[in-house]
C-alpha cells in the first residue's frame, strides 16, 4: 500500500468526501459525483488543497508572521485551543475574547465582549497577515473583510459555500467539516508551525519568551531576517535549471473537446513596451508591418482567433503598454472590435526604448499584482498564462507544452533554444533531458555570446498563476533589481529563481525570430518565409536548417530607407550570408545565393539591377554587377 493510499485512506475516515445534498456550480470542480443524492468530494482535490494551505501556512510562519485563527463552533474548542496552546498563538491565561465584526476594517485596536461560544486567537493589535477560518460558513463577514484588506484567507468550504465568498478565499480546502476533519486539519497547521519553528532553531516556549521580553538585540536580528527573507538579498540555492527537449513532449490527443478544455486554462500575455526608434519607426515595435502587411500584433491577434474559432475555446489577450505605445496600439487593433483583448493598466517603471527583458518579466508580475487581474483571471478558471516578448515574430502558442505543465504540476516554464556553436557541437539536447546552469542562458543572441552561452531565451514564458498568486500573498516575489540596472546578460537569474518546479523547454530555432533592426525585416520579408494563421512558415525549399547572416549598413537602417532602396525583397532561398554597406540600391527580381557582400565604395552609388542572379559576389562598384 503506498502512502497516497495511506493517506486518502484517513481522509475517508474523517467523513471530509460527504457533502451536502446541493453542489453549487463553482465547487462541482471538488466534486467526485453525486450519491444518495449527495455531493461525494473528491480526497484528491482535498488532499491538493490542504497541502497548498499548509505550504503557505509554512511560509509564512518561516517569516513570523501574524496569524487570526478564527472559530465560532463550540464543536471545535477543545481542538482549537489545543493547537493554539502548541503553537503558543493563544494564552489560556488571558481572558480578554476579541469581537470579529469590524475588528479588520474598523480599528487596529482589538475590543473585548462577552461570548460563551466564540473565540478568536489574535495576540498583537496589528493587521494579520494571514486569517484562517474553521467554520467559513459562520464567518463570510470575515472573509469580505480579509478581502477588502488583501489578506489572504485559509477556510474549509464545503459544497454549498456561495460563489460571493469562495471566490475571496485564496486557500480554501474542500472538505466536510466533521469534528474528525477539523482535528486532522488543526494537526497538519500544528505540526507545520512546529516544523517550521525547528528549521529556525527555535522552540514555541522560546518564541513566546521573545515575544514577551524581547531584548533590543534580539529585536533586531529577526527583524534583519524577515527584512533579508523579505528583500531577496538572501543567497539562492537554485543555479541550474532542467531543460526539457521539445520533441520528447507527450503528443496532444487529436480529440477536439480535450484540446478546448486545455486551451481554455490559457491566457495569453504580450508585453507591448518596446519602441521602434533604433528603425527610425516612430511608434510601438509591434506595429512594423512584418509579412504580407501584417504587424506582430495583427499575427498574435489572429493566431489566438483562429485558436478560439476551431477549438470554440476562449483565450483572452492581455496587452501590456506604456503610455509611449498604449494610444499607436490601440489604432492598431480598432480592426479587431469583436476580439477578446484587455489593455492592462500602462506601467514604465524604467522603460526604455532599449528594452530591457529581464525587466519584462518584472514588469508582468507587477502589473498583475498591482491591477488585480491575477485574481480576475484565476476567478475565470484560467491556471497558466503565456507571456510572449514583444519583438519575437516567431512566437507559437503551443497546446504541446501546455499540456506538459498541467500533467507534470510546473509552475514556470521558459522556452529555450540552443545557440548555433552549441548546437553543432552538442546533438543530444534534442533528445535527452540535462540539468545547465542559469548562468549558461543567454538573454539575447548577441554574436560575442554565443561560446559563452548555450541557450538562448526565446522570450516566451509560461507561469503558473496559482503558483504566482502564492508567492504575491507571502511578499516572496521580490525582484532582484540588481539584473534590472546592471544589465546582465542572463535572463534566467532573476523570476526563475523563486519557483520551486520550474524547468525549461528547448525549442527549435525557427521559434525565435526577434525584429532588431531592418536586418530582420529583409529575412521575414523574404520568400524564405510564409504568413497563415498568424503562424510564420518556412519556406521548406531551404535545405539549410540555419537562416542566412544578414548585415545592412546604417543607410538601411531606418523603415522608411530600408523600403525605398529595396524595390522588392531579393529571394535569399540559397542564400548564406549577405553583407550591404554604402549608398547601394536593389532592383526588382533579385536572386541572392551563397555568399554576397555589397560593400559600396565612398561617394559612389551602386545599384542592383532588375531581375539579376548574385551568387558568391564580391560588388564595390557597378561594373563589379
Amino acid at each position: 500500500m503506498t502512502i497516497h493510499s495511506v493517506v486518502i485512506q484517513k481522509l475517508l475516515s474523517t467523513n471530509a468526501h460527504m457533502g451536502r445534498r446541493v453542489a453549487v456550480d463553482h465547487f462541482k470542480v471538488y466534486t467526485y459525483g453525486i450519491r444518495n443524492g449527495m455531493a461525494i468530494i473528491d480526497s484528491d482535490k482535498t488532499l491538493i488543497s490542504l497541502r497548498n494551505a499548509c505550504a503557505f501556512i509554512g511560509s509564512l510562519a518561516r517569516l513570523n508572521a501574524r496569524f487570526m485563527f478564527v472559530n465560532t463552533n463550540p464543536l471545535f474548542d477543545e481542538i482549537f485551543d489545543q493547537m493554539t496552546k502548541k503553537i503558543e498563538l493563544y494564552n489560556p491565561n488571558q481572558n480578554s475574547l476579541w469581537r470579529t465584526g469590524g475588528f479588520l476594517t474598523n480599528s487596529r485596536s482589538p475590543k473585548k465582549f462577552r461570548s460563551r461560544n466564540k473565540k478568536l486567537c489574535f495576540a498583537p493589535p496589528q493587521l494579520p497577515d494571514c486569517v484562517v477560518i474553521l467554520d467559513t460558513e459562520r464567518k463570510s463577514s470575515v472573509v469580505l473583510e480579509a478581502d477588502k484588506l488583501q489578506i489572504p484567507v485559509v477556510a474549509l468550504v464545503d459544497s454549498t459555500m456561495p460563489l460571493d465568498i469562495y471566490k475571496r478565499i485564496a486557500y480554501p480546502v474542500p472538505a466536510n467539516d466533521s469534528v474528525q476533519f477539523v482535528y486532522l486539519f488543526c494537526n497538519l497547521i500544528t505540526k507545520t508551525f512546529l516544523l517550521e519553528q525547528k528549521r529556525l532553531g527555535t522552540t514555541p516556549k522560546e518564541d513566546s519568551t521573545r515575544a514577551d521580553h524581547p531584548s533590543k538585540k534580539e529585536n533586531g536580528e529577526a527583524v534583519k531576517r524577515i527584512e533579508e527573507g523579505k528583500s531577496g538579498n538572501v543567497e539562492f540555492s537554485r543555479d541550474e535549471v532542467l531543460v526539457v527537449p521539445w520533441e520528447s513532449l507527450a503528443p496532444i490527443s487529436r480529440d477536439r473537446d480535450e484540446i478546448k478544455e486545455l486551451l481554455d486554462k490559457l491566457v495569453v500575455l504580450k508585453f507591448n513596451g518596446a519602441l521602434g526608434t533604433e528603425m527610425g519607426f516612430d511608434g510601438p515595435k509591434s506595429a512594423v508591418e512584418v509579412c504580407n502587411g501584417m504587424t506582430l500584433l495583427d499575427m498574435i491577434v489572429n493566431r489566438i482567433e483562429s485558436l478560439n474559432s476551431n477549438y470554440g475555446c476562449n483565450i483572452p489577450l492581455l496587452l501590456m503598454n506604456t503610455s509611449k505605445t498604449n494610444d499607436d496600439t490601440v489604432k492598431v487593433l480598432e480592426k479587431y472590435p469583436k476580439s477578446n483583448i484587455v489593455m492592462l493598466k500602462s506601467f514604465d517603471g524604467q522603460t526604455s526604448e532599449n528594452e530591457s527583458y529581464s525587466f519584462d518579466h518584472d514588469a508582468v508580475f507587477l502589473s498583475l499584482m498591482n491591477s488585480g487581474t491575477l485574481d480576475v483571471l484565476l476567478s475565470q478558471g484560467k491556471e497558466y498564462v503565456l507571456v510572449v516578448g514583444s519583438d519575437n515574430v516567431a512566437a507559437v502558442i503551443d497546446p504541446k507544452i501546455l499540456n506538459h505543465l498541467i500533467q507534470n504540476k510546473i509552475d514556470y516554464c521558459m522556452e529555450v533554444t540552443q545557440t548555433p556553436s552549441f548546437n553543432m557541437n552538442n546533438g543530444i539536447l534534442n533528445s535527452e533531458q540535462q540539468n545547465f546552469q542559469l548562468t549558461e542562458i543567454s538573454r539575447k543572441p548577441v554574436p560575442h555570446s554565443t561560446d559563452k552561452f548555450k541557450l538562448i531565451d526565446t522570450r516566451s514564458l509560461w507561469v503558473n498563476l496559482k503558483a504566482t498568486k502564492r508567492l504575491l500573498d507571502t511578499d516572496s516575489l521580490k525582484f532582484e533589481k540588481d539584473f534590472i540596472t546592471k544589465g546582465r546578460e542572463t535572463a534566467a537569474g532573476s523570476v526563475i529563481r523563486f519557483f520551486d518546479r520550474a524547468i525549461c523547454v528547448n525549442v527549435p530555432q525557427t521559434r525565435f525570430l526577434p525584429i532588431n533592426g531592418t536586418s530582420d525585416l529583409l529575412l521575414l520579408q523574404s520568400d524564405l518565409y510564409t504568413y497563415s494563421n498568424g503562424i510564420l512558415v518556412r519556406n521548406t525549399a531551404r535545405t539549410n536548417p540555419v537562416n542566412p547572416s544578414i548585415s545592412l549598413g546604417p543607410e538601411f537602417g531606418k523603415v522608411s530607407d530600408f523600403l525605398s532602396r529595396f524595390r522588392s525583397i531579393p529571394s535569399i532561398i540559397e542564400l548564406d550570408s549577405l553583407k550591404v554597406n554604402g549608398d547601394v540600391w536593389f532592383g526588382t527580381d533579385i536572386t541572392l545565393k551563397g555568399r554576397v557582400n555589397v560593400v559600396a565604395k565612398p561617394g559612389m552609388k551602386v545599384e542592383i539591377p532588375d531581375g539579376v542572379v548574385l551568387q558568391d559576389k564580391d560588388i564595390c562598384e557597378p561594373m563589379d554587377v
